[in-house]
């Protein structure tokens, strides 16, 4: 249901924020023009401001998010965005010619100013509406989302009413369930009982499931959810919070009704598909080139020190419970499968090389899992891949283990950092797992990366 609007949200945002360079060409270029025009002289240079529209743009960007100018909601509400483009044309204007003010470079022409400006507000406006007649085309070209609302009360009738009339995401009532007590609205059809849900199928077209229920019966949600199982679909439950509330992150907001995320995962985020993936490509080939010299001397002392290959290659589970094949350098004399599927690794454990001892005490061994990021199998950052057996003995044991599988498995994660590693306790790993589960992002990524360096130095249980 939101997908589409992260997918707009995100060409939005990248449009708005590339308009400062875009506009200070074209400010320059009407510089130029009315100043030949006027028959004065024009001499200052194009080039050589790479630093201060680097810093602009941010500025640009920052505010533009304040002001809502990169808002989806605020571009198809048929309003010209005049008024929030202004508010962040002035606030920026003002960072601006604050940052001028104290640059010690050269002055910066003020018609040149005025018309990078007027530039900005004008390229603002165009691409807004133009975003907003492409959006809305999409929009009405598209097929619209089933909904399947739980629930058939005025309450329910009431949400499933507002959905449809959003201007931003196209969807249909596909169909309600009626709860126990519940007297059906007048319009609620088809109905479906509770006890039916677990009948429907996919044949019956429904996308998602919204639980439009008062909270005053928010005890039910938990048998509702029991029963959605079988459908495999999105569920969502309409929280009336009131006026005074505002829903932020694991919350959804469509205009007034407040949506909380029964199963929040960040691959349901185009920043997660497309700016994590980016990133992970990015950064494990520029790790594989500039430690190749090194791997390649790893791989030499392993191969003289020892019989075997030079990697250990093993079954690991990853994103949404589906396996790949984890390389690793051998550390590990030659053994039965079924016992290092097994059996945790302990410290002074004999089965160890003399190489492989260093290569597990600072992780060196962990290096060609690189690899299994450049393929997709896994990430720079997530839970740590488990081996299969203990999967099925964890799942049993400790509740909310296979959520952890909701997210690409990572070379390091939270938990690793904070010293959950190895064989420690399991209930701690999925609780720090869970943890960056539900507060990803980017910057995130970045802190468990540079604590990775250190506590890779002072861990206790790497053996």
């Amino acid at each position: 249901m939101f997908l589409s609007m992260r997918f707009y949200r995100l060409i939005l945002t990248l449009s708005i924020y590339l308009l400062p360079s875009i506009a200070f060409q074209l400010g320059y270029e009407l510089w130029w023009y009315v100043w030949g025009y006027l028959a004065r002289t024009a001499s200052y240079r194009q080039t050589g401001h790479m630093a201060l529209l680097m810093m602009c743009s941010f500025v640009w960007a920052f505010l533009s998010e304040r002001y809502r100018v990169t808002s989806v909601e605020e571009l198809l509400r048929q309003r010209t965005g005049v008024r929030i483009a202004l508010k962040a044309l002035v606030a920026t204007s003002g960072v601006f010619l604050a940052l001028l003010f104290f640059s010690r470079g050269d002055a910066f022409p003020r018609g040149l100013f005025m018309c990078g400006i007027l530039a900005l507000f004008v390229l603002t406006l165009l691409v807004r509406a133009l975003l907003c007649a492409v959006f809305r085309r999409l929009k009405s070209r598209g097929k619209p989302i089933a909904l399947l609302i739980i629930g058939a009360d005025s309450f329910a009738l009431q949400t499933a009413e507002y959905l449809q009339g959003l201007s931003s995401i196209p969807c249909r009532i596909a169909g309600y369930v009626r709860l126990p007590g519940q007297e059906p609205a007048a319009a609620t059809r088809p109905l479906y009982g509770l006890d039916e849900i677990p009948n429907l199928n996919a044949s019956h077209g429904f996308r998602e499931a919204i639980i439009a229920v008062h909270p005053t019966q928010f005890g039910i949600v938990p048998a509702i959810v029991q029963a959605l199982e079988r459908l495999c679909l999105p569920a969502r439950v309409v929280v009336d919070l009131g006026d005074g509330a505002a829903a932020r992150q694991r919350l959804v907001q469509l205009g007034r009704i407040q949506m909380l995320d029964l199963a929040p995962t960040p691959t349901e985020l185009l920043n997660y598909a497309l700016l994590k993936r980016v990133f992970d490509v990015t950064f494990s080939l520029l790790v594989l080139a500039g430690t190749a010299p090194f791997l390649v001397l790893i791989a030499l002392l392993i191969a003289l020190t020892s019989k075997g290959p030079i990697f250990f290659v093993q079954e690991r589970v990853g994103l949404n419970g589906q396996m790949f094949r984890m390389y690793k350098f051998r550390t590990m004399r030659l053994s039965d499968k079924s016992q290092s599927d097994t059996v945790w690794t302990s410290a002074n454990d004999a089965r160890r090389t003399r190489i492989g001892a260093f290569l597990r005490r600072t992780s060196i061994d962990e290096l060609p899992q690189f690899i299994n990021v450049l393929k997709g199998d896994m990430s720079v950052v997530g839970p740590r891949p488990e081996r299969p057996y203990f999967v099925n003995k964890f799942m049993d044991e400790v509740r909310g283990y296979n959520h952890r599988h909701s997210l690409k498995v990572g070379i390091t994660g939270w938990a690793q950092v904070h010293g959950w590693r190895g064989d420690t306790s399991i209930e701690k790993r999925v609780e720090h797992d869970l943890y960056y589960l539900q507060n990803w992002s980017l910057g995130f990524d970045l802190r468990i990366i540079a604590m990775t360096v250190v506590s890779t130095l002072t861990s206790k249980h790497a053996y």
